[in-house]
C-alpha cells in the first residue's frame, strides 16, 4: 500500500498506558489551576420529520450542566458555503461487512453519487478500514464524479475479508475497527470545524454474554477506552452515523436492537462492558443516527448528510469534579416546541 494513501498516523489502541505515563505532581507552592477548557458541542435540530432547522438565535438556547443553567461561552449556526466548517466521511467497513455487503454498499453509494448533478454541500472522503487501519481512497472532493471514478477505480478493494470464527474472531474484529476509529478521531481532531463520518456496516461484536467474566484490570481498561473516545469524538466535532448496508437481511437480528440496552453512559468502571463501545452506541452518543432494516442505502446515507444542511455549535464551561472522570450530563433546551434536538448527553470532568 502506497504510504501516502495512509489516511493518518496510527494511534495506540491501549490507552490505558497513558494513565501509567501521568506523572505525580512536583512538591512545592501550589498554584492555582486554569480553568478547563471550554467544550464545544456540535447541535442537530430538526422538525418531526427529521428535516434540519436554521435560522435559530443564542436566545433560542438553554443549557444545563447536571440539570444547572450553564452560560453559552460561544454560539454559531451554520449553513453549507464557501468555507463553511464541516466535511463528510464515508466509511467502508470492509472487517465487519459480510453476506455481499460490501457489494451493496458499493454499489449504493456509485447509484447516489450518479444521480447527484451538483457539486456535493460538504467535500467528501472515502475511507476504507480493514486488517491494516485506515485507508483513504482517492481524494477528498466534492465533485461526484472524482469519487464516482474513485470507487470505480478502488471496487477491488472492498472485499470481504476472511476471518477466524468464534470468540477469539470476534474479540479480533471489535479490537480492529475500535482501534481504527480511534485513529480516525485523533486525526480529525487536528482538523477544523465539524465532522460527518457515516459508517457502512452492520456495527461489531458486542459480546452481550452474561456467560463472559471480566477481571477488574480489564474493566478498568474498558472505562479508560470509553473516556478516552469519548473525549477524542468530543474535541473532534465528530458525528457518527451508522449506516447497515444489509437492510432487511439484517432486519430483526438481535445486533439491529440489543445496542439500545447500553445507550446510559457508564459513570463507573465495575459497570463498563466491551458493549458501551458499540458502533451504534458512539454513533447514538455523539448525536449521530442509527438507520438499519431499510434496502434504500443510499436513502439513508442522504438522510444522514442532509443534517449538514443546517447545525449549530455552543460552548460552554465545564464543571470542576471532585474525582477524575466524573460523568456530568448535558441537556441542550429550545424554547420552540415540535422541534428536536440531538447533541452529546454529556462529558466527563476532571478535577
Amino acid at each position: 500500500m502506497n504510504p501516502a494513501r495512509t489516511f493518518c498516523v496510527v494511534l495506540m489502541f491501549a490507552v490505558t498506558s497513558l494513565w501509567a505515563q501521568k506523572q505525580p505532581a512536583a512538591s512545592g507552592p501550589q498554584r492555582t489551576a486554569a480553568p478547563p477548557a471550554p467544550i464545544t458541542l456540535t447541535v442537530e435540530v430538526t422538525d418531526k420529520e427529521g428535516r434540519p432547522v436554521s435560522g435559530l438565535q443564542q436566545s433560542d438556547f438553554t443549557l444545563l450542566d447536571d440539570s444547572t443553567p450553564s452560560p453559552i461561552r460561544a454560539f454559531a449556526a451554520h449553513t453549507p458555503g464557501p468555507g463553511s466548517p464541516a466535511s463528510t466521511v464515508i466509511v467502508f467497513d470492509n472487517v465487519n461487512m459480510r453476506f455481499g455487503g460490501d457489494s451493496i454498499a458499493r454499489n449504493q453509494i456509485i447509484d447516489l453519487l450518479r444521480n447527484h448533478q451538483s457539486r456535493l454541500v460538504y467535500p467528501v472522503s472515502l475511507l476504507l478500514v480493514n486488517d491494516t487501519g485506515v485507508q483513504q481512497l482517492g481524494r477528498t472532493s466534492d465533485d461526484p464524479q472524482a469519487l464516482l471514478a474513485t470507487l470505480k477505480t478502488e471496487s477491488g478493494q472492498l472485499r470481504d475479508i476472511g476471518r477466524a470464527a468464534g470468540f477469539w474472531g470476534a474479540a479480533e474484529r471489535e479490537e480492529t475497527v475500535v482501534n481504527a476509529l480511534n485513529t480516525l478521531a485523533s486525526a480529525m481532531e487536528r482538523m477544523p470545524g465539524r465532522k460527518q463520518v457515516i459508517w457502512l456496516g452492520p456495527g461489531w461484536p458486542i459480546f452481550d454474554n452474561p456467560a463472559i467474566i471480566y477481571t477488574d484490570s480489564q474493566l478498568h481498561q474498558i472505562f479508560a477506552e470509553i473516556i478516552h473516545l469519548s473525549n477524542l469524538m468530543t474535541r473532534a466535532q465528530i458525528t457518527l452515523y451508522d449506516v447497515d448496508p444489509l437492510g432487511t437481511w439484517d432486519a430483526g437480528s438481535f445486533r439491529t436492537f440489543v445496542w439500545e440496552s447500553f445507550t446510559k453512559p457508564v459513570r463507573q468502571w465495575e459497570k463498563s462492558l466491551p458493549a458501551d463501545l458499540a458502533l451504534q452506541v458512539l454513533a447514538k452518543q455523539s448525536g449521530g443516527l442509527v438507520l438499519n432494516s431499510s434496502n434504500d442505502v443510499a436513502g439513508e446515507v442522504n438522510t444522514c448528510a442532509q443534517d449538514g444542511a443546517a447545525w449549530y455549535t455552543i460552548a460552554f464551561t465545564p464543571q470542576i469534579s471532585e474525582k477524575p472522570d466524573t460523568w456530568r450530563s448535558v441537556a441542550v433546551k429550545l424554547d420552540k416546541p415540535g422541534l428536536i434536538v440531538r447533541t452529546r448527553p454529556g462529558y466527563y470532568a476532571q478535577p
